[in-house]
């Protein structure tokens, strides 16, 4: 199995993990954390269904295969037709939508153009994007030798399809560099993620990007990673779910460790879980996800052979 089916089932099993516990307070599910994959909960799913999170990452997905490359007007069409009709879901059913995402894909419906239809105020800062940008890494990884200003403009593009501020197109740009790090393999997950951290803000410094400033927990990583959990959000605002992902990452040492860490946070349970599980995927391998949770996911055959498509 490739590297592309390690990434994307990390993250649609880290969200399958976190759907039936999603806007639980930590407090309750403190009371009887998540151990394994559930079923029904907030959603009334069936256990093994992912959310919007997975059925945005394999639109997208679909879309960069199905192109050979990033056709920004292909992308949304195949938004538009998860929003209206339920394609790339576990069941047929749109259940779970952010408000931001979805103001988008109506500006797209009205003609406007696809990257300007993302939110671009400051309170439209949801995880929306962030939560669907890791196909964007096998992509650069494919192209071999993409300039990271080149890197940058294409993530900050895929991002402003629904996303369009500053600290939305930030979040992607840090998490993609920190992808792929972890891709070029055979590198320590904490020097990785490091590594990737470093390469990212030296890019939005050299732009001259203030906003940049939000992330600056992150950029001193030996402070970032002795915080306690009281001191890490899971909120759906993109800030906090980038940093959960990273301290889930960086405080564990497998990989349903992390997604019960990260979804066990509580809030915004599913998106946390994918966040972390892409990157989790990536570093530790679908192998080393626990096979009686990869059997409840659902369309999971489906979900492999969308991977194989951008392998092949």
């Amino acid at each position: 199995m490739g590297k592309v089916y390690d990434g994307i089932i990390g993250l649609a099993t880290g969200d399958a993990l976190g759907v039936p516990v999603e806007f639980e307070t930590r407090e309750n599910i403190m009371k009887s954390p998540v151990t394994t994959m559930l079923g029904y909960g907030t959603h009334y799913q069936q256990a093994g269904t992912w959310s919007d999170d997975t059925s945005m990452t394999l639109a997208l997905l679909d879309s960069i295969a199905r192109n050979h490359g990033i056709d920004y007007k292909d992308i949304m069409d195949r938004f538009s037709e998860w929003l209206l009709y339920g394609e790339y879901t576990a069941t047929g059913e749109v259940f779970d939508v952010g408000n931001t995402t979805s103001r988008a894909i109506m500006n797209y419906g009205h003609g406007i153009n696809p990257i300007e239809c993302g939110g671009k105020s400051e309170y439209e800062n949801g995880n929306g994007s962030l939560m669907r940008i890791l196909p964007i890494a096998y992509y650069i990884k494919q192209q071999a030798g993409i300039p990271i200003e080149s890197q940058m403009e294409i993530i900050h593009n895929v991002s402003s399809l629904t996303h369009g501020h500053r600290i939305s197109l930030a979040a992607c740009g840090i998490y993609i560099t920190i992808a792929l790090e972890l891709l070029s393999g055979g590198i320590l997950l904490n020097t990785g993620i490091s590594n990737g951290i470093e390469k990212a803000f030296q890019y939005y410094y050299r732009q001259g990007w203030n906003e940049i400033s939000v992330y600056s927990r992150v950029k001193n990583l030996t402070s970032f990673v002795i915080l306690s959990e009281r001191e890490i959000n899971s909120s759906g605002y993109v800030v906090d779910t980038l940093e959960a992902a990273i301290w889930c990452l960086l405080t564990t040492n497998s990989y349903k460790e992390c997604v019960l860490k990260a979804v066990n946070l509580g809030d915004d349970t599913d998106t946390t879980g994918a966040v972390a599980g892409g990157l989790a995927g990536i570093y530790y391998g679908a192998k080393n996800i626990p096979q009686d949770w990869l059997g409840t996911i659902l369309k999971r055959n489906y979900i492999k052979s969308l991977c194989d498509n951008l392998e092949n």
